[in-house]
């Protein structure tokens, strides 16, 4: 009988210490908490960190995650206002507001995804639906260049993509109150042409770059042709100035050689005349030459007198 009555004392010991045990709950930091009866929700969320009470083995307890969750949906290939398709990826940053919400209306952060997919992707298709590609390719704090304007693409911006993102934004927050769900922002993350309209943009692009090098290369041809004009001109400058100086040079040289020669002759005019004669025969008689001169010949005066 005691052995029994022992049995017993355990088995209640041990049944209100595993209630006592199921009747509390650790909330992490971090991490809001929803208690709920046979599946409803009893009470308000649970957000602060740390140990709480509940009813044991009849109320259970969902967990939230209280941080900023990131939402990437799939890239969607979307026609806009002046028909050109385009494919658009987005991402945003959510979290769970209210949890309490949440679990009526969500459950779980799988369906919560699903759900944000459905409202940003529709939100996001009927705001690049109504708007040119041009707003969604530029940024709206984007200001033409001179080349741009050049080329007639200096049409003036009305939203951008900025704005347009902050608009998406603004509606796809407002549907996602209902669910317990904050939507913090939403982003474009990348914008594409579709393969057939990428290629013509290629195209196009290569086409402006090399229209851009032909009008660079004729702009460098123009230059090079001024640049050898300019030494050209200065070469034929230098080289006429080289060529007076040097003329000047030989005719002072000339003037001096004459003057040598002059006081050379004012001092012995025979001598020099004789000197003169004999470089003259020198030129003019060879090994093989003859000379038919009248006897008073000058040429002939030193000849004879040295018979």
């Amino acid at each position: 009988m005691n052995k029994i009555l022992r049995i017993l004392l355990i088995a209640v010991l041990v049944a209100l210490a595993v209630s006592a045990w199921n009747s509390f709950f650790i909330v992490p930091e971090g991490v809001q908490a929803v208690v709920t009866q046979f599946g409803r929700p009893v009470g308000e969320p649970v957000v602060t960190a740390g140990p709480h009470m509940k009813t044991p083995f009849v109320q259970e307890v969902a967990y939230f995650d209280k941080k900023i969750l990131i939402h990437d949906g799939d890239p969607n290939q979307i026609p806009t206002k002046d028909k050109t398709f385009v494919y658009v990826d987005v991402t945003a940053r959510w979290r769970i507001a209210d949890a309490l919400i949440f679990l009526q209306a969500v459950n779980n952060e799988t369906r919560a995804m699903t759900i944000l997919d459905d409202i940003i992707d529709s939100t996001v298709r009927d705001m690049v639906n109504k708007n040119d590609l041009v707003e969604i390719i530029r940024s709206s704090d984007w200001v033409p260049g001179e080349r741009a304007k050049a080329r007639g693409e200096d049409e003036p911006i009305i939203l951008g993509r900025d704005k347009m993102a902050t608009q998406i934004y603004k509606i796809a927050s407002e549907a996602t109150k209902k669910y317990g769900i904050e939507l913090i922002d939403v982003m474009f993350k990348r914008v594409n042409y579709i393969d057939t309209v990428q290629s013509k943009v290629y195209e196009r692009m290569i086409s402006e770059r090399k229209r851009i090098a032909a009008e660079k290369r004729s702009q460098g041809e123009g230059q090079k042709a001024e640049i050898l004009g300019k030494v050209d001109r200065e070469l034929k400058t230098v080289t006429s100035s080289a060529m007076q100086e040097a003329e000047q040079i030989k005719g002072k040289a000339d003037a001096e050689v004459t003057r040598i020669y002059a006081e050379a002759y004012s001092q012995d005019p025979e001598f020099y005349a004789f000197f003169k004669t004999l470089e003259s025969y020198e030129k003019t008689l060879g090994s093989n030459t003859r000379l038919v001169i009248p006897a008073d010949s000058e040429f002939y005066h030193y000849l004879n007198t040295m018979q």
